[in-house]
């Protein structure tokens, strides 16, 4: 507490359960190599829970590109590798909060929007999730919704992956960060976007991503 912060620890899948049917914590710190279900599959079963909008971030284990991949595959907001020091922790906790609070500067255009529309989407900024065709609800984890804005608020402009990490995640990429790829690829999961022939987000070759589609603000009533 003596940093701002106050920390409610749970040693295992079960205990964090247990805590969560108590509290609603602003953010969940997940260690992959945990007892009995490890923070992957503990990170999944968040992403799919009422639960689904709170940040997590992921400790793994240092050189183990794979756990950092299937961490932001499982839903992760951002992840730390061991060995670090507490005022990186610290650091890193704080920058994730600050992104799940406020959306980034860049986004002024469709800030006041309750909802956007584009192809056969609406995204309804209020909840924070997308509503297809048929007005059928498609989560989406914090990641993915800022993601996703960044992209509707440039639309048929090319973002470079260096655009994109530093306007939703507010760093840096160095040269073998795919956090942003990956990120890129569950948002066609959520949008059932072709990756061959992509009809939102399409990559551009050695230059990054651009989001194809017209988008539409749909003025609240």
């Amino acid at each position: 507490e003596k940093n701002g912060l106050q920390a409610t620890l749970a040693a295992n899948g079960r205990d964090m359960r247990a805590v969560l049917e108590r509290v609603t914590p602003d953010l969940i710190v997940l260690d992959i190599m945990m007892p009995g279900e490890d923070g992957l599959v503990l990170c999944r079963e968040l992403r799919s829970s009422r639960l689904r909008t709170i940040p997590v971030l992921m400790l793994t284990a240092r050189d183990e590109e794979a756990d950092r991949i299937l961490g932001l595959e499982m839903g992760a907001d951002d992840y730390l590798a061991k060995p670090f020091a507490v005022r990186e922790l610290l650091a890193r906790i704080r920058a994730v909060l600050r992104r799940a609070r406020m959306l980034p500067p860049n986004m002024q255009v469709t800030e006041a929007a309750q909802m956007l529309a584009f192809g056969d989407w609406r995204l309804d900024t209020t909840e924070r999730h997308l509503l297809d065709a048929d007005n059928t609800m498609v989560a989406l984890s914090g990641a993915e919704y800022r993601l996703l804005r960044v992209f509707l608020d440039h639309p048929q402009r090319v973002l470079t992956r260096e655009q994109l990490l530093n306007l939703t995640q507010g760093r840096q990429a160095d040269q073998f960060d795919r956090s942003i790829d990956l990120l890129v690829s569950r948002l066609r999961q959520r949008l059932r976007d072709e990756a061959r022939e992509p009809r939102y987000i399409k990559t551009m070759r050695s230059e990054g991503y651009v989001f194809s589609a017209a988008v539409t603000v749909i003025e609240a009533r």
